[in-house]
């Protein structure tokens, strides 16, 4: 770690005769009490978002050399990560890959993670993740099983698949705060293989029209907020294409009387960062990128770097004047990270930058992405 050193510097000022100082003392009107830090909006609460979870074969080995090469500990990889998701009131993850069992582990194409992700993921603060992605689908209904469960066991809760068809039609509603947050999540396929065998609700596939019936669902059986996440769009391309900001515009435009159906909507999948921006009066995150993943190669075969960067979305919600109205985003924030492949780390870029990493372009190519549909002049700033 890098310790700057800090300077003081000590201004000389010409000494002023005592009577002087004591008729311009006489003379100084009382100087006004300093004003109080501003208090937190009562009921308030933050929210923190991640991006993909993906568990290559190198993160694998990896988390096996961190647990000593017994077992796998995958809580060192996330420790970076760990100050800014412990300290939100709801903080949600998403977990791209389904789970193996008794070592029958693998990455890209057909992944299959140690269930022992899901214990690092509740080790770092996570409280639920979404679990619906292109890979839900890779052992089958099995997978989706043994997926479930260990998050259970892990008392990380979760959105997007399901192992019976009551579990598929209940929203999943976490307390942050005072407020009830429905959790949904979608994905737009499953890389062209089949859902298991008479188990069509297994995996939530992304339609407009159910996306906004279950969102209508969560509010009325009681969600003061709806958060819907989406695995979407095109990988390795750094704008939203047509399909996202249509959705988006459609999704953020449904509304039951004056209030909107949901209140923010959370993308993954295309493996780099996409931008933010306000859409319809609603907070969309088009993608925030890799938490983790080993060394990325991009659709024309070259290594690739931004498959290792993400954009932490961290949004606070404020309680509605009158019940009934919409809790309000009163700051939307982003945190670039980058996961380091070689030392197998989860890096906070601005923290990193402070300490004396010279990561700045990194961290610059990150904030110019997010920002590049306009969301600065919406409120959307840095966060750290």
């Amino acid at each position: 770690m890098i310790t700057r050193s800090r300077q003081v510097a000590l201004a000389l000022t010409a000494l002023l005769t005592a009577g002087a100082a004591c008729q311009a003392r006489d003379h100084e009107p009382p100087k006004p009490p300093a004003p109080a830090p501003p208090a937190a909006v009562e009921g308030a609460f933050t929210l923190v978002a991640s991006g993909d979870v993906l568990p290559h074969d190198s993160i694998i080995e990896r988390a096996r050399f961190d647990a000593g090469g017994t077992g796998y500990d995958f809580r060192p990889m996330l420790a970076g990560a760990r100050p800014l998701v412990s300290r939100a009131d709801l903080a949600l993850c998403h977990m791209e890959t389904i789970y193996g069992a008794d070592g029958d582990y693998s990455g890209y194409p057909l992944f299959k993670s140690p269930p022992e992700v899901s214990k690092a993921l509740a080790a770092t603060g996570y409280d639920g993740c979404s679990t619906a992605s292109n890979h839900s689908v890779d052992a089958g209904a099995d997978g989706i099983r043994r997926t479930l469960d260990a998050l259970d066991r892990a008392g990380v809760r979760h959105a997007g698949t399901a192992r019976t068809e009551a579990e598929a039609g209940i929203a999943t509603v976490l307390r942050a705060g005072r407020a009830q947050v429905a959790h949904l999540a979608y994905t737009l396929h499953t890389n062209g293989h089949p859902l298991p065998a008479d188990q069509p609700w297994a995996v939530g596939l992304i339609d407009e029209a159910r996306i906004v019936e279950d969102a209508r669902a969560a509010r009325k059986a009681g969600a003061d907020v709806v958060v819907v996440s989406l695995h979407w769009g095109t990988e390795w391309q750094d704008e939203p294409d047509q399909d996202q900001l249509t959705l988006a515009r459609s999704l953020t435009a449904a509304r039951t009387g004056d209030r909107p159906d949901i209140d923010l909507i959370l993308g993954t999948h295309a493996h780099v960062p996409q931008a933010y921006e306000k859409v319809n009066g609603t907070w969309v995150v088009y993608g925030m990128g890799d938490q983790i993943a080993g060394e990325m190669v991009n659709d024309q075969g070259v290594r690739d770097p931004r498959g290792n960067q993400s954009a932490v979305g961290r949004f606070t919600f404020a309680p509605p004047d009158r019940a009934g109205e919409r809790w309000k985003v009163t700051k939307a924030e982003f945190v670039p990270q980058l996961f380091d492949v070689d030392a197998g780390r989860v890096v906070d870029l601005n923290r990193a930058i402070d300490e004396g990493a010279d990561l700045r372009a990194v961290r610059d190519r990150i904030r110019d992405v997010v920002l590049s549909r306009g969301a600065a002049e919406d409120g959307l700033v840095m966060g750290k």
